[in-house]
């Protein structure tokens, strides 16, 4: 069964709640091929912290949006998502439909409805204001997003930095520009929403002990040996503290206390994210942990490749 070419089927959820085994499971079951929606992906080297597919499932399934990018480079909703639709062209050629799965929100959104034309801001102002907000304590920075974007303030650090910035500097509402730009519609998407509720916590805290026995320290120490400190990839989750730790400034436990507290947040904010973005009509929840959770995913392939 093919989704018809108009169609995006998307895998989400937060991060460690099982959706790229799932739609890993799904397909192997139905010979689709996998687009990665995860920022954190795309950077060469990275590869343990963000929990990459491995070499095994790379050889039997196809994989796109992996090992794209250099650390030191920058990525991009708008380059990941033109990349994105590239890659499902060759593989519906292939006759392999393409399964997007991740839980980058903002990559899903620039696939399936267009980007608003934002606020262009003076570099200069920017990285005055930047060296300032980024001192602020995170609460202290949520209240500025909520006085000046309220919209923005039930997100992330990331996106409350833009929101008040954007406000600053260019005296608009950066929820503003983007409502304008999903009020010209977009591509029409199916979401599997994969959470496994009260149970994530715990199944953070495994992965993050799996990932450290897997040898993320070695890996971490390798990288900061060869790259500098300012490159992009260092952003995704965990890797600042571990090298703070391979620096000599944490323990190794209190590494991982403090990269599980770390990653709960980063899938409390997914999960908002989630909860106000995804048009609810279009959304099938699965709890990972049902004992059909595969049956219930195939299903929803299916039910997309039949509309």
């Amino acid at each position: 069964m093919t989704a018809p070419d108009g169609l995006w089927q998307v895998v989400v959820g937060p991060t460690a709640a099982g959706k790229s085994a799932l739609a890993m499971a799904v397909a192997r079951a139905r010979g689709l091929a996998l687009i990665s929606a995860d920022s954190r992906q795309l950077y060469c080297g990275f590869d343990i912290g963000t929990a990459k597919p491995s070499a095994a499932d790379r050889e039997a399934v196809p994989h796109h949006g992996v090992d794209i990018l250099a650390p030191t480079e920058r990525a991009s909703a708008h380059l990941w998502a033109e990349g994105a639709r590239e890659w499902a062209a060759a593989a519906r050629q292939r006759r392999t439909p393409p399964l997007v799965v991740g839980g980058t929100g903002l990559y899903v959104r620039a696939l399936v409805a267009p980007l608003a034309p934002v606020p262009q801001l003076d570099p200069t102002h920017r990285a005055l204001l930047a060296s300032w907000l980024d001192r602020l304590p995170a609460e202290e920075l949520r209240r500025w997003c909520a006085r000046l974007d309220p919209p923005r303030a039930t997100l992330g650090r990331t996106q409350w930095l833009r929101a008040v910035e954007t406000a600053l500097l260019a005296g608009t509402r950066l929820s503003q520009a983007l409502a304008q730009g999903e009020a010209a519609g977009g591509e029409p998407a199916r979401y599997l929403l994969v959470d496994p509720g009260p149970s994530l916590a715990e199944r953070i805290e495994a992965r993050v002990r799996a990932m450290v026995a897997a040898g993320w320290v070695e890996e971490v120490r390798g990288l900061s040996a060869r790259l500098p400190g300012d490159a992009p990839a260092w952003k995704a989750s965990g890797y600042g503290v571990w090298r703070a730790h391979v620096a000599g400034a944490l323990s190794e436990e209190e590494a991982v206390r403090r990269v599980v507290i770390e990653t709960r947040q980063y899938a409390k904010r997914q999960r908002t994210w989630f909860r106000h973005q995804l048009p609810p009509d279009r959304v099938t929840r699965l709890d990972p942990g049902a004992p059909d959770a595969l049956a219930q995913a195939l299903a929803w392939w299916d039910a997309g490749a039949e509309a």
